[in-house]
C-alpha cells in the first residue's frame, strides 16, 4: 500500500518536570523493593516525564527473585501519554538496544542474527530477531498487543462558545467509562503537522505537561437526584471540556494563507499559541493535528504495599512493554539468538479498541506482509515452494491483552470456577464462540510454558448470560491462519481514566513472555496434531 511520504521530525516535548503532588511516597511499612525517587537522576537534561522507582541493589546469587520491570513500565506510560508517544518510546529503546530501523518503502536486506524493526503511521510498530539458524518453512514466535486506549480526541473544529467560556469540542474514542473523565487535571497530546518555510511539511509530537483543561460535574445542590438516579451525563453536550474565560474571536485577518486561516478558524488562537509555544513554531505553520484529551495525574505505585499499578492506559501498554522488553532482553547478545531456529516477533497496532479496520490496526495485512518480506529477503529470493505458507503454519501467536481481575465488590460478575485474582498470574482467556482465538492445544503449549519456569497462570471464560470482549487474537488468527493464544494481565478499573493491576503480574508476564521466546521452538517440536 502506497503511504504519504512526510518528513518524520520526530518530537518529544520534554519541559522541567513540576512537582508531583499526586504521587505520595510509600508508607513506611511496605515490604516492597522499591524506593521512590526523591529528585531526578545527573541525566536530567533529558526531561523525560518520569514517575517511578529505583530498583533495589542487584540481587546475590542465592536470591531466587529475578530483576523488576515495573520502574521500566511506570516510565514508559509516563512517556506514553498517546499511542503516537508509546510507538515513538518503543522505538527510542529498540534503536538503543542495537534494532535496525527499516523503512516498508526501501528494499530490505535482512541476515539471520539481525534485529530489526519498523513503524507505520508513529502508532503501530513490528519488530523482530531472526535466528541464527532460521531455515525454510520455521516459523514466527510473535507476541501482539495495540497502542491505543478508549480516550477523548478533539474534533477537527475544536472550538466552541458557551455562556462566555472557550470550550473545546471532542469526541469518544473507544468504549470508555466516561464519568470518569470529569473532574479531572486534563490536557492535550498528540501529534501536528506543521508547514515549514521551504514547503515541505513535518510531523511532530507534542506533549502538553501542565493542565489544561478540565470537565466540570454539575453541583449536586443542582442535581438532587444524581446519588440515587446515578450520573447520566449527555456525551455531546456535557463531556465538553473548558479551557478558558477570556472570549476569543474565532476568525483571523490579514492572513493570505487559507490553510492557517482555516486552522485558526478551527480552532481557538488561545490553543494554537499554546501549542506552538510548546512546540517551538509559529501558529500560522500549524496546518493540522490529532490531539488525545490525557490525564496529567502520574502513573505510580500504590496500595498498602506498594503492590498496584495506578495509571491510565495498561489496557493495553502493560502488555506492549512487557513484549517489548521480553523481545529486548531475550536477543541482547549474539548467544541468544545463535541456535534460535524461528524469528522472535512483537507486533503493536493501533485501533484495537474502535474494531481495528484502518491501515495501521490488526485487521491491515501488517503482519503478514512482515512475515513474507523477511522470509524472501532472508532466503533471497530462493524460497522453494510455498515457503510462506509453510513458516505460518509453524508459527505461534501470543494475542496480549489485559484481563478481568476479580472485582471483590461484584464477584457474582464472574463465573464461578474462572474468576482471575490480581497478582495471581497471567490470564489465558477462553471463549467457545471465539470471542478469544484459544484452543486446547495453543492454551496447552502456552501453559507448559509457565509449568518448566513455574509461573502462574490462570483462567477466564465469561459467564453464558454476559456478552464477551474480544481481542486482535481472533483478527490475526483468521486473516493469517497463525495459532493464536489469547492472555492478559488481570486488571482493576478497565476503559477508566484510570486503572489499576498489580505489579507481581506484570513481572510474571514479562519472565512468561521471554520464555516464550527463548524456548517455544523447542516445545513446539514435542507436539504434532495434524498428522
Amino acid at each position: 500500500m502506497a503511504l504519504l511520504r512526510l518528513h518524520l521530525h520526530l518530537h518529544l516535548p520534554r519541559p522541567p518536570l513540576p512537582a508531583r503532588p499526586h504521587c505520595a511516597p510509600p508508607s513506611p511499612l511496605s515490604t516492597s523493593p522499591w524506593l521512590w525517587r526523591s529528585r531526578l537522576p545527573a541525566a536530567a537534561s533529558s526531561r523525560r516525564l518520569l514517575c517511578s522507582t529505583h530498583p533495589a541493589s542487584p540481587l546475590d546469587a542465592s536470591t531466587a527473585a529475578p530483576p523488576s520491570i515495573v520502574a521500566g513500565l511506570l516510565d514508559y506510560l509516563n512517556e506514553s501519554w498517546t499511542h503516537f508517544h508509546a510507538t515513538a518510546e518503543a522505538k527510542r529503546q529498540l534503536l538503543d538496544a542495537g534494532f535496525k530501523l527499516l523503512s516498508e518503502s526501501d528494499d530490505w536486506d535482512l541476515q539471520p542474527g539481525g534485529r530489526y524493526f519498523f513503524t507505520r503511521n508513529m502508532s503501530c510498530l513490528v519488530a523482530f530477531a531472526i535466528g541464527e539458524k532460521y531455515r525454510v518453512g520455521n516459523g514466527f514466535n510473535i507476541i501482539a498487543a495495540h497502542t491505543d486506549s478508549p480516550c477523548l480526541k478533539l474534533k477537527p473544529r475544536s472550538a466552541t462558545f458557551k455562556s462566555g467560556h472557550q470550550m473545546v469540542n471532542v469526541q469518544t474514542y473507544g468504549s470508555g467509562l466516561w464519568h470518569t473523565w470529569f473532574d479531572r487535571d486534563l490536557t492535550l497530546a498528540g501529534r501536528v503537522i506543521l508547514k515549514a518555510a521551504d514547503g515541505s511539511f513535518k510531523h511532530k509530537l507534542v506533549k502538553l505537561t501542565r493542565p489544561l483543561i478540565r470537565v466540570p460535574t454539575l453541583a449536586i445542590h443542582l442535581n438532587r437526584t444524581v446519588n440515587s438516579d446515578g450520573f447520566k451525563p449527555n456525551l455531546e453536550t456535557h463531556l465538553v471540556p473548558l479551557l478558558a474565560t477570556k472570549h476569543e474571536e474565532a476568525t483571523v485577518t490579514n492572513s493570505d494563507d487559507k490553510s492557517s486561516s482555516s486552522a485558526k478558524a478551527a480552532h481557538h488562537p488561545l490553543l494554537l499559541q499554546i501549542l506552538s509555544e510548546e512546540i517551538g513554531c509559529e501558529s500560522d505553520e500549524i496546518i493540522g493535528m490529532e490531539l488525545n484529551v490525557c490525564d496529567t495525574q502520574p502513573s505510580c505505585l500504590g496500595g498498602g504495599n506498594n503492590e498496584f499499578i495506578y495509571s491510565g492506559r495498561l489496557d493495553n501498554l502493560a502488555s506492549c512493554y512487557c513484549a517489548l522488553r521480553s523481545l529486548i532482553d531475550s536477543s541482547k547478545a549474539a548467544e541468544q539468538l545463535s541456535s534460535e531456529k524461528a524469528i522472535r516477533m512483537v507486533a503493536m497496532f493501533d485501533n484495537e479498541e474502535v474494531g481495528s479496520d484502518s491501515m495501521q490496526g490488526a485487521g491491515a495485512p501488517t503482519m503478514f506482509q512482515a512475515m513474507r518480506r523477511i522470509i524472501d529477503s532472508v532466503m533471497h529470493q530462493s524460497m522453494g515452494e510455498g515457503a510462506l505458507e509453510r513458516a505460518i503454519h509453524s508459527s505461534f501467536l501470543v494475542s496480549a491483552d489485559m484481563a478481568h481481575a476479580l472485582h471483590p465488590n461484584y464477584p457474582d460478575k464472574h463465573e464461578e470456577c474462572h474468576r482471575p485474582e490480581l497478582q495471581k498470574g497471567l490470564v489465558i482467556k477462553h471463549n467457545a464462540n471465539q470471542r478469544y482465538a484459544t484452543s486446547a492445544v495453543t492454551a496447552f503449549l502456552f501453559k507448559e510454558i509457565a509449568r518448566i519456569h513455574n509461573l502462574p497462570v490462570q483462567e477466564f471464560v465469561v459467564r453464558n448470560d454476559m456478552g464477551c470482549g474480544s481481542t486482535i487474537g481472533p483478527i490475526l488468527a483468521s486473516g493469517v491462519g497463525i495459532r493464536t493464544v489469547d492472555c492478559g494481565i488481570p486488571q482493576l478499573s478497565m476503559h477508566s481514566i484510570r486503572e489499576m493491576c498489580g505489579k507481581e503480574d506484570v513481572d510474571t508476564t514479562y519472565r512468561h513472555f521471554k520464555a516464550f521466546f527463548e524456548m517455544f521452538s523447542d516445545i513446539d517440536r514435542k507436539l504434532n496434531v495434524d498428522f
